[in-house]
């Protein structure tokens, strides 16, 4: 195909694939960073100390890790939009149940359940419906542009947030409203996904014939071109992937200790507002947005992987640790933004380089062990903050920590393969 053609067909796949991704992975992380915003005034309601919350936050991602590799293996050997379809349902329902939460084990139980419930969407949007619908060059920039859903989302959602905690309607809190707006969206779009998006690329009426030909040969020939094929057991044990699994959760626990804490630590520096936080924040957001995008952009240009994670993320762990000693509010949050662009910035590389030598069955269980290990850092990264603000009453040393680990990270990500 010529560079209109195939510039016609891109634009098909991301208005049929990638679009409807994007708005799912809006919804996924509203319902997983809404507790960040409800905690500003839930907490205080429900007397839960720094400890409480981060455990529940944290908690999240047990769930998560137990059911993601097997999810992700039933997803790719059974229906991938079917499987999407379940998981939208289900944390939708558990999201609304958050309403009721009352004590401790109330908050515990049902953040573990939203972590079961949502465990496997990222990977099976990695492993089993972008590879095939997307070539591997293709890929860092289309998961990279599925991906500003994250900052999208924080963008819509912050304000938002900040906005429904100072309401109460119907006898509900503000709190409670947010896990109301943020869990019909996935309960309806859940069912919707599955009639919009196909499995099969041969199989739609929007591409003809000669476009289907295209993407068959070029996905064919990439799967020629590996250099093994794995068994999903031999994934698991690659020292590659083992590589990448302690890299995601040593970046990871940064990323989620920075996504479900910044807005409280902001919150007591500089005792603004609640929308006045749910709306700056919406300026890392768009920051990080477009360098994401612009590194996605690169690699996919380039061919290169290591230096275009490497270096976002040693500029995250910069962000993260000499912000934790920036008392002024202002200033604050230009390291705020610092961090954002650094540790949002690599996803669309990432989850792009397990593809380059795995696939089918053996990448979606790689992808779900990788992300598992995201996960663990997931629970570590919030909790670990919760617990050193119980004992110091102080932000700073837990910040310097993730902060470090993030920056180990960076320097593994060099080590990766050449090819990469």
């Amino acid at each position: 195909m010529d560079t209109i053609a195939i510039q016609k067909f891109t634009l098909k796949r991301y208005i049929h694939v990638l679009l409807p991704l994007f708005i799912g992975s809006i919804i996924a992380y509203l319902d997983r960073v809404n507790i960040a915003y409800a905690a500003l005034t839930m907490n205080q309601d429900l007397q839960f100390t720094p400890e409480i919350f981060g455990m529940g936050a944290g908690i999240f991602f047990i769930g998560y890790i137990l059911f993601e590799i097997p999810g992700a293996i039933i997803a790719e050997k059974w229906n991938p939009k079917g499987w999407l379809m379940r998981i939208m349902i289900t944390w939708g329902i558990v999201s609304f149940f958050m309403i009721f939460i009352t004590r401790p084990w109330h908050f515990y139980t049902l953040r573990f359940l939203l972590g079961s419930a949502e465990a496997s969407f990222y990977p099976v949007l990695y492993a089993s419906v972008i590879p095939r619908w997307f070539t591997l060059q293709e890929r860092p920039k289309a998961i990279a542009l599925m991906l500003t859903s994250l900052q999208v989302s924080a963008i819509i959602g912050s304000p938002l947030a900040g906005f429904l905690l100072d309401i109460s309607l119907f006898g509900l809190k503000g709190w409670q409203l947010l896990f109301v707006c943020e869990a019909i969206p996935a309960l309806l779009f859940g069912i919707l996904l599955y009639f919009i998006l196909s499995n099969d690329p041969m199989k739609v009426s929007w591409l003809s014939d000669k476009e289907k030909e295209y993407l068959a040969n070029a996905l064919s020939n990439e799967s020629k071109q590996k250099a093994q094929h794995y068994t999903i057991w031999q994934a698991l044990k690659d020292k590659e992937v083992l590589k990448l699994a302690l890299i995601y959760f040593l970046w990871i626990t940064g990323f989620w200790g920075f996504n479900y804490w910044m807005p409280t630590v902001m919150k007591e520096l500089s005792g603004w507002s609640n929308i006045a936080i749910g709306s700056l924040f919406a300026i890392p957001m768009t920051l990080s947005l477009i360098v994401m995008v612009y590194i996605g952009y690169s690699s996919s240009q380039t061919g290169e992987k290591r230096l275009h994670g490497a270096i976002p993320l040693a500029i995250a762990a910069i962000g993260l640790g000499a912000g934790a000693f920036i008392k002024n509010p202002g200033v604050n949050m230009v390291f705020v933004c610092i961090a954002a662009i650094g540790i949002f910035g690599p996803f669309g590389v990432w989850w792009s380089y397990p593809t380059t030598f795995l696939s089918g069955a053996a990448a979606a269980g790689a992808v779900g062990l990788i992300n598992s290990s995201g996960n663990i850092g997931g629970y570590v990264g919030p909790y670990l903050i919760g617990i050193i603000k119980n004992l110091t009453n102080s932000f700073e040393l837990s910040f310097l920590i993730l902060a470090g680990m993030v920056l180990i990270s960076s320097v593994m990500m060099l080590t990766l393969k050449k090819k990469a």
